[in-house]
């Protein structure tokens, strides 16, 4: 990896580690010791909320993508994302699953590992993060529509 190279990763490293602070810890929780992010109350608001904290989770793949990170990787970080994107729905059972399972941190410690320990990317793993990428879009914004109906036939009744 060439000093310029290095310097960009550690840049976009120090970037995804402030979004995702910001997301799952920025807040203490005073006399317990645990920390919690924006992400469970911005998902409060339905269908919008998961949207905008889902998107910025993909961007966080999306960067770990562009820094060159392997399939394998590039595939746990998609089902860390799935994992809160599914579970996070669930009404209230979701946004405490979403204080818990901190799919940001999660991706961001992946990233970490790979800029510590790197292996060059292939081909076949752009593809795979193009795919995945694209996919999770997919799910976030359907997830977010879902929502969105839930709640509009919810009112109507």
């Amino acid at each position: 990896m060439s000093v310029q190279t290095n310097s960009r990763s550690r840049q976009s490293l120090q970037r995804l580690q402030g979004i995702s602070h910001l997301l799952d810890n920025a807040i203490a929780i005073p006399g317990l010791g645990y920390r919690v992010g924006l992400d469970p109350l911005i998902g409060l608001l339905p269908g919008g909320g998961d949207l905008m904290t889902g998107l910025i989770s993909i961007y966080i793949v999306f960067e770990a993508a562009r820094l060159g990170v392997p399939a394998a990787t590039l595939g746990r970080m998609g089902w860390n994302i799935l994992v809160e994107l599914v579970l996070g729905t669930l009404p209230m059972v979701g946004d405490l699953f979403d204080v818990v399972w901190k799919a940001n941190a999660r991706n961001v410690a992946l990233l970490e590992h790979h800029i510590r320990h790197p292996r060059p990317s292939r081909n076949a793993d752009k593809l795979f993060a193009l795919i995945l990428i694209i996919l999770l879009l997919a799910l976030v914004i359907g997830f977010a529509t879902l929502s969105v109906l839930i709640v509009r036939w919810l009112l109507q009744l």
